[in-house]
């Protein structure tokens, strides 16, 4: 396990409110609206300020439990996902672009777990 902290909470958040948001999309039955590809936009901005804010605490000599390459591989793949959904969701049009749209969000969050437990703790989960 490892230590909540502000990114992790405020990570979960931003997730959580995308993928409500996708699911509730796809049961009302209706294409992907203006709430939904924004909230898959905050996810893609809170990647890219937890990037930015990683970078600065390693330069500030804060140093990753885990292997340094593992973790950048994990946030460097999470920064893909929001964006193919979003242009997926444009591109289709349909009710499951909605769906599309929730799994990023799921997807962006387990991938925040696991750079938090590399950061903090090192150990494969």
């Amino acid at each position: 396990m490892f230590a909540l902290n502000g990114f992790f909470i405020a990570g979960t958040v931003v997730c959580a409110v995308a993928v409500l948001l996708g699911v509730i999309a796809t049961i009302i039955r209706r294409y992907p609206d203006d709430w939904a590809l924004i909230a898959t936009g905050a996810t893609e901005l809170f990647l890219v300020i937890y990037g930015v804010a990683a970078a600065i605490r390693q330069a500030g000599g804060e140093v990753v439990q885990g292997e340094l390459w593992e973790f950048w591989g994990y946030l460097l793949t999470a920064l893909i996902i929001p964006p193919v959904a979003f242009f997926w969701a444009v591109a289709d049009k349909s009710r499951w672009a909605n769906t599309v749209l929730a799994v990023s969000g799921a997807i962006v969050f387990v991938m925040l777990f696991r750079m938090e437990q590399i950061w903090n703790v090192g150990v494969a989960a």
